[in-house]
């Protein structure tokens, strides 16, 4: 098994895994390298198999994460994925004990990532991950949790700004979208998709683009790659809602 980091040297030629052949997503690709270009200068971690797979792992500071948390001097686990025929073959530890080394070799207390009390959209497989030790140090009422690895018993429990703890928006009438060019998906199903998805059911919308760090850690979610909410309350993190093909049938299971 052969993995390859990327940087900015190499970048421009190698693929991010996801939306490699989606003509439509081909704008949000780019945004998303531009994104991680910019990262990299944060300390930002892009490993993945070197495949044409979904096979990979991105980390750094949580001081400098995308997401509104507190944990200082920890790792932060973005984007975490094994698909496919990969899949039981050994890559998820692979890239996870890399995280490790890499944070112990930091003298970092730890790693911490955003998962879903139940199966989320987007994000990594909470179950696993408390296999491999991680442990629940916060909750939201709108069904996330923080799950830490502590290599420093005595380093304070990362937890939740305090914006994400009511697990609501300020805005409350319609539907709002949070979303930022973490994923290569973001930019163009909110700003094409879910816009005439809205559109054509004269629904309200509102979409926030989290474009700097600063607006990312003040968000009132923790799933800063996209985040749907109705009337105020959060409602899902699957990006496939915007599509008009799905929004009906998605919004009929959640809130009827």
């Amino acid at each position: 098994m052969t993995y390859i980091k990327l940087n900015k040297n190499n970048i421009d030629n190698e693929h991010i895994c996801c939306a490699i052949s989606d003509k439509k997503c081909s704008e949000s690709y780019e945004l998303k390298k531009q994104w991680l270009k910019k990262e990299f200068d944060n300390g930002h971690t892009f490993l993945r198999l070197e495949e044409r797979a979904k096979v990979f792992i991105e980390y750094g500071p949580a001081e400098k994460a995308w997401v509104p948390i507190i944990a200082p001097n920890y790792m932060m686990i973005g984007c975490f994925w094994v698909s496919g025929r990969y899949k039981k073959n050994g890559h998820g530890k692979v890239l996870l004990n890399q995280a490790i080394t890499d944070a112990k070799e930091q003298g970092k207390d730890g790693l911490v990532t955003v998962v879903g009390k139940k199966k989320y959209h987007f994000m990594s497989d909470t179950k696993w991950l408390l296999k491999q030790g991680f442990k629940v140090t916060n909750e939201t009422p709108a069904g996330f949790a923080l799950i830490a690895l502590t290599f420093n018993e005595k380093a304070n429990e990362p937890k939740f700004s305090e914006l994400v703890r009511s697990g609501e928006c300020p805005e409350k009438e319609g539907y709002v979208a949070y979303y930022s060019n973490r994923c290569p998906y973001s930019e163009y199903h909110v700003k094409v998709s879910l816009a005439e998805t809205a559109k054509k059911r004269n629904l309200k919308l509102k979409t926030i683009k989290l474009e700097t760090v600063e607006e990312a850690q003040n968000a009132p979610t923790p799933a800063t790659i996209f985040s749907l909410f109705y009337n105020g309350k959060f409602v899902t993190t699957d990006i496939s809602v915007c599509m008009e093909s799905k929004f009906d049938k998605i919004m009929s299971k959640i809130i009827g």
